[in-house]
């Protein structure tokens, strides 16, 4: 039997250490000099304690902060539709029926802050992380198929007037529609975003889409353009503003807590993943460019072919660890995938991967979430937070450097042909042609339901009607190009509303009465004596 100091030294897994793995004796009370202080110095577990406090927040995504994730895994059918998946690319996690590959997948919002309202209207960020044997792939999207810009130039400008304005720090819909009535081309994800589907019922029953074009490459290195759609086998349900609102007004993580509670309980979430093949040129067929991100590819022009399935079946031991340092980038690709010449794929391919470096440091691929579920071998040294050497298991230590004959990594062999796509012309900064910027704005409008038709209106007159005049004419008549009727409906909602002086432009997208709001505030809050 231990005797009682024995049992005292003792410590198990569950006892409370500081990080260097002392027990933590006190845990309620500062060192003082008596029970009133002054607080001495040489407090070192309140001072790690409270210096790790400081410091629990990195910095906030710009766009994406608000988000909720899961593991799951993709199960590969080996085919695509009818065809062996080797027809068009040689990446080993599509070869075989059957084959599972473990994924992590975040969703988010965009524009809106990490603990902001999960039914704001915003387009959703769609991310999956697949953890192949040949190194990680990130295949990083939204929830609608299409984007606000094509060139990556213009993306600060864009995520800027979306954002709260920098005097007072409230989003302000002037701002947006100051912006997208001067980008003709933004017309096509308008009419989606302020549609229902711009406010998805849940992460469970929505849409993702890799948003821009890729290629696919097989064995004898030839290339083909691919576009990547997930299908929710729930189903997909949207919300009405005002349905939203309601929502809002008791549960503001409504969709992170949807989730969460539907894996704990067995339910898990399945998305099926299809994919459209066009040959690698510019389809002069077409009226539209295939690389053109603010365009569909129609399913009667480009047909969806299924190529495997994806479930999430775990939640999160840590959101943090997790959720929050996720790190996903455009330009994550394993053998047999390739870019495409998109010019806003080519730009997101720098900037995704950059901002983790600043966002988490220059290691962040160390952390578990992020790290391949293989053996890493690199050159890489040092840099911030860097606590393991990716190294070789044969790798002479002194050499981290490559070409080396005393010990150090050799290249690896390439499975198949590289793919070495023909380039010609002028370098020169010009827009695309085929721009088209309103055709398929109109042919979006016209295959919504009239339900969906009348929440789009009803949404962009709120949100037009405090805009001065000359915006409100500007989209007026984007609309019209895109479809007579979409603006002729747009127009007479504004002239119906042109008397009601009551609203600010200071709302945050497609919510209405924000002004009102702000004086109920105060007539309907109740007095208290100070104390």
């Amino acid at each position: 039997m231990k005797d009682k100091n024995e049992a005292a030294n003792h410590h198990d897994d569950d006892t409370l250490t500081n990080r260097q793995g002392h027990p933590v004796t006190d845990n309620q009370n500062v060192r003082t000099v008596g029970n009133r202080g002054p607080t001495t110095l040489e407090n070192y577990d309140f001072l790690e304690k409270i210096s790790h406090f400081d410091r629990e927040r990195i910095p906030e995504r710009v766009v994406h902060a608000r988000g909720a994730g899961a593991h799951g895994y993709f199960e590969a059918y080996g085919t695509v539709g009818d065809e062996p998946a080797s027809t068009y690319t040689r990446a080993k996690l599509f070869q075989e029926k059957g084959k599972r590959t473990p994924v992590f997948v975040r969703f988010s919002s965009v524009i809106h802050g990490g603990n902001s309202p999960e039914t704001l209207r915003d387009p959703r960020g769609f991310a999956i992380k697949f953890y192949t044997e040949d190194g990680n792939w990130d295949l990083v999207g939204n929830n609608l198929k299409i984007f606000f810009i094509r060139d990556p130039l213009k993306f600060p400008d864009l995520v800027h007037a979306f954002k709260p304005d920098p005097v007072t720090n409230l989003q302000d819909g002037e701002r947006i529609f100051d912006f997208v009535s001067q980008s003709p081309e933004a017309t096509h994800m308008v009419t989606f975003l302020f549609s229902p589907w711009g406010i998805p019922a849940n992460y469970r029953y929505m849409q993702g889409s890799g948003v821009n074009t890729y290629k696919w490459v097989n064995k004898e290195g030839k290339g083909v353009l691919v576009k990547y759609h997930w299908e929710p086998k729930q189903g997909i349900r949207n919300l009405t503003q005002q349905e939203a609102e309601n929502i809002q007004a008791k549960n503001f993580n409504h969709a992170t807590q949807d989730l969460y509670e539907a894996i704990d309980e067995g339910d898990y979430p399945e998305w099926e993943l299809f994919v459209q093949i066009l040959t690698d040129d510019d389809h002069p067929e077409l009226d539209y460019d295939p690389l053109d991100p603010t365009k569909l590819w129609y399913k009667e022009d480009v047909t969806w072919q299924p190529v495997g399935k994806m479930v999430l079946n775990k939640n999160p031991e840590d959101y943090f660890a997790e959720v929050e340092q996720a790190a996903f980038g455009t330009g994550v690709l394993v053998d047999g995938l390739d870019f495409s010449d998109d010019k806003l794929l080519q730009g997101r391919t720098f900037s995704y991967s950059d901002t983790q470096r600043y966002r988490v440091g220059s290691n962040y691929l160390q952390l578990p979430i992020n790290s391949p579920k293989k053996h890493v071998s690199t050159n890489q040294r040092a840099g911030q937070m860097n606590y393991y050497v990716d190294k070789g298991d044969n790798q002479n230590p002194h050499v981290n450097y490559e070409p080396s004959i005393i010990g150090g990594l050799k290249e690896a062999q390439q499975d198949g042909k590289d793919h070495t796509p023909y380039v010609e012309g002028d370098v020169k900064r010009e827009a695309i042609d085929r721009q088209h910027n309103f055709k398929q704005a109109g042919e979006t409008y016209r295959r919504f339901s009239e339900f969906e038709r009348s929440e789009l209106i009803n949404n962009l007159v709120n949100a037009l009607k405090p805009c001065r005049q000359d915006i409100q004419e500007q989209m007026v008549d984007h609309f019209k190009k895109a479809d007579p009727d979409y603006g002729r409906r747009v127009a007479e909602g504004l002239k119906k509303k042109e008397d009601n002086s009551d609203e600010s432009h200071r709302n945050p997208i497609g919510a209405t009465e924000s002004e009102s709001a702000v004086r109920q505030a105060e007539a309907e809050s109740h007095p208290s004596d100070p104390y």
